[in-house]
C-alpha cells in the first residue's frame, strides 16, 4: 500500500476512534464534576460521587457484550461495516445524554435513562477498539505496524483531550449557566463529530487480510469459540497485560479530576488543564513508542511502561498532594503519558499479532473489553478506598501498584511477536 493510501486509512481509523473515545471520556469527565448534582441530588456529596462513578462503570460492563457481538460479526462480515455501526450507536447515545432531562424535571427516570444511554455507549465502544486497530494494522506494512498502530492508539488520548477541552470551555460560563444548560453543549457537539466520522469511514475499503480470508471462503463459523479453543493462553496473557493500563488510565483522568478538585481544593479549570496537557503529550508520543516497538519489539516497550507505572505510583500521589499547580500538572503528565500511554501505544499491534486473522476482531474486542471492567470501576473503587483511609491516597496507590505487578508478570510470560505473528507461525508449522 502506498504511503498516501496508508495515511488515508490511518486517518479514517483515527478520526472514527477519536469520536468514540471523545464520547466515552466525556461521560467520565461529567461524572467526576456534575452528574452527582444533576442526577443524584438527594444523596450526600460522597455517595452522589460514588453513584455517579458507578454509572460510569456501567459502560464498562456493557463493553464486553458489545465486544462479543461486534467482534463476532467483524470476523464474519468485515471490519468496515461494523465500525460504521459502532460509531452511529456511540454518537447517538452521547447526543441523547445532551438532551436528557435531569432529576429535578423527571425524577427517578432521569438516572434510569442516563444509565441506559451509558450502557449503549459501552456497547458501541465494545466493538470500536478491535475494528479501528485492525483497519489500520491489517493495511500497514509489517515493518511499520507498530508506528501506524500507535497513530490509531493516540486517538484514545485525542478523545480525552477533546472531551476535556470542550468541557473546560463550558466551565468559563457562570456556575448557574453551566449547571442549567452549559454542561449539555459537549454532548450535543457529538452529533457534528458523528457526521464527520461516518463520512470518512464510508470512504475506506475492507482490510486486505480479511478480504483474503473472505475470498478463500475461510471465514470462521463461530469466531469466539475458535478463539478460546486455539488461543486460551494468549487470551489470559493479553487480559493480564491490560490490567495496569486500564486501571492507571482511569485513575489519572476521571479519578484524578475528582481528587484534585475535592480533596486538594483546586479549581475545576486547573484540573482539566492538567488533563489537557497530559493528553496532548500522549498524542505525540504514542506513535513514537509504537515506532520504537518496530525496532526493539513489543514486549520491551510494554514491559517498560508497566515497570515505570509500578515505580511511579506512590511518587504520583506525593506530587499531587503538594497542591502546587505546576507539580500537579507534572504528575498528571508523567503518570498518564509515560505510564498508561507507553503501554497503550503498542497494545493494539501486540494483541493483534497474538491471534490469527480469522478471529482477530473477536480476540481484540473480548480481551480488551473484559479486562476493562476493572478499569471502569476504578474511579468508584479509588473513591471508596480514599474515604476508607481518611482521605489519604495510599490505599489507591497500593491498588495501582498491585495491578502493575499483574501486568509485569503477564507480559514477562508472553512471547515477542513483532518479527513473526501467530498467523505466520501457524503457516510455517503447517
Amino acid at each position: 500500500m502506498s504511503q498516501v493510501s496508508m495515511k488515508r486509512v490511518a486517518g479514517a481509523s483515527f478520526i472514527g476512534a477519536l469520536v468514540e473515545w471523545y464520547d466515552f471520556f466525556l461521560y467520565g469527565t461529567a461524572a467526576a464534576l456534575i452528574f452527582n448534582k444533576l442526577f443524584f441530588p438527594n444523596l450526600d456529596p460522597l455517595m452522589g460521587t460514588l453513584v455517579a462513578f458507578a454509572t460510569f462503570g456501567a459502560g464498562f460492563v456493557a463493553r464486553p457484550i458489545g465486544g462479543l457481538i461486534f467482534g463476532h460479526y467483524g470476523d464474519k462480515i468485515g471490519r468496515k461495516t461494523i465500525l460504521i455501526l459502532t460509531l452511529l450507536l456511540m454518537g447517538g447515545a452521547t447526543f441523547l445524554i445532551g438532551v436528557l432531562p435531569t432529576y429535578n424535571s423527571i425524577g427517578i427516570w432521569a438516572p434510569i435513562i442516563l444509565v441506559t444511554l451509558r450502557l449503549l455507549q459501552g456497547l458501541g465502544i465494545g466493538g470500536e477498539y478491535g475494528g479501528a486497530a485492525l483497519l489500520t494494522i491489517e493495511h500497514s506494512p509489517r515493518e511499520k505496524r507498530g508506528f501506524w498502530g500507535g497513530v490509531v492508539q493516540s486517538a484514545t488520548s485525542g478523545g480525552l483531550l477533546l472531551a476535556s477541552g470542550v468541557f473546560s470551555l463550558t466551565t468559563l460560563l457562570s456556575e448557574e449557566q453551566f449547571m442549567s444548560w452549559g454542561w449539555r453543549l459537549p454532548f450535543l457537539f457529538s452529533i457534528v463529530l458523528l457526521g464527520v466520522g461516518t463520512f470518512i469511514r464510508l470512504k475506506i475499503s475492507e482490510t486486505p487480510a480479511f478480504q483474503e480470508v473472505k475470498d478463500n471462503n475461510e471465514v470462521a463459523k463461530f469466531p469466539v469459540m475458535e478463539l478460546f479453543r486455539k488461543y486460551p493462553k494468549n487470551v489470559l496473557v493479553s487480559m493480564g497485560a491490560r490490567v495496569a493500563e486500564s486501571v492507571s488510565a482511569n485513575v489519572t483522568n476521571a479519578f484524578a479530576i475528582t481528587y484534585v478538585t475535592t480533596k486538594l481544593g483546586l479549581p475545576k479549570q486547573e484540573a482539566l488543564t492538567g488533563i489537557l496537557i497530559a493528553a496532548a503529550v500522549a498524542i505525540i508520543i504514542s506513535p513514537l513508542f509504537g515506532g520504537l516497538s518496530d525496532r526493539i519489539g513489543r514486549r520491551p516497550v510494554y514491559l517498560g511502561g508497566a515497570i515505570f507505572l509500578a515505580l511511579f505510583t506512590f511518587p504520583y500521589f506525593f506530587m499531587l498532594n503538594t497542591g502546587s499547580t505546576t507539580i500537579v500538572w507534572l504528575a498528571l503528565i508523567i503518570g498518564y503519558a509515560f505510564g498508561s500511554t507507553l503501554m497503550l501505544s503498542v497494545q493494539s499491534v501486540y494483541l493483534t499479532e497474538m491471534f490469527g486473522v480469522r478471529v482477530r476482531y473477536s480476540a481484540l474486542s473480548v480481551v480488551y473489553q473484559v479486562s476493562s471492567i476493572l478499569g471502569g470501576f476504578t474511579p468508584l473503587i479509588a473513591t471508596y478506598l480514599l474515604d476508607r483511609n481518611g482521605g489519604n491516597p495510599w490505599y489507591v496507590a497500593t491498588f495501582m501498584f498491585i495491578t502493575a505487578l499483574i501486568t509485569i508478570a503477564s507480559v514477562y510470560f508472553s512471547k515477542e511477536t513483532f518479527k513473526k505473528d501467530v498467523a505466520e507461525q501457524e503457516a510455517l508449522s503447517s
